[in-house]
């Protein structure tokens, strides 16, 4: 069972939330905060599998508790959720520690599949997200990685970790991390989080 926090100053969007996701059989949600000191300090009574997270918070935005959150405690899953697509505010979560970005428009499939994917160590990013935080980048022709480096990519953008990566491909996990090493060089990304964007958003992950 995945178990869930839910940070949002809106109670309705709350419950709204709350509904949806025990309609799961895999996600409990344990505890609710509406603002982010709260969020902070909830956090580190229940210790969720994964927290939703609102950007628009009074007392401490999402971003700041997500940095302390993360600080606390080190490996935290913390999933934006918010009507915010902006490359700014993406930018600023994302190094705050969050590891997955979605918009409030999103089908309910869609943030179940994201709360999975962040459980299980991936990156959740909303399309239209990927695109408007890649917007500026050097644009890079998928052709320029190996084959290797493509399947490792690929592989990690669809959620695994290193070493489940190493067992797919029946290779050490030291090279796997070489591999993504290489890869963050040449996409110029500096995390798996954005490496997993770039390949969204570049159709690696459609087939």
């Amino acid at each position: 069972m995945i178990q869930v926090m839910l940070v949002d100053d809106h109670q309705v969007v709350r419950a709204g939330l709350a509904m949806l996701l025990e309609s799961n059989d895999d996600v409990a949600v344990i505890g609710q905060a509406e603002d982010g000191g709260e969020a902070v300090k909830l956090f580190a009574e229940v210790v969720p599998d994964v927290v939703l997270m609102d950007l628009s918070l009074p007392t401490m935005d999402g971003v700041a508790a997500t940095r302390e959150i993360c600080r606390q405690h080190p490996g935290a899953r913390i999933v934006v959720l918010t009507s915010f697509p902006d490359r700014s505010r993406v930018t600023a979560a994302l190094d705050a520690g969050a590891c997955g970005y979605l918009l409030k428009d999103a089908q309910p499939d869609e943030i179940a599949r994201a709360i999975r994917s962040a459980h299980e160590g991936g990156s959740p990013i909303d399309a239209r997200v990927a695109s408007n935080l890649l917007e500026d980048r050097r644009p890079v022709d998928p052709s320029a990685l190996t084959p290797r480096e493509r399947e490792v990519l690929v592989l990690v953008g669809r959620g695994m970790l290193n070493k489940q990566v190493a067992r797919e491909l029946n290779i050490s996990e030291k090279t796997v991390k070489a591999h993504l090493g290489r890869i963050f060089n040449r996409l110029g990304v500096s995390d798996r989080t954005q490496a997993a964007v770039w390949a969204q958003r570049n159709g690696l992950l459609d087939s």
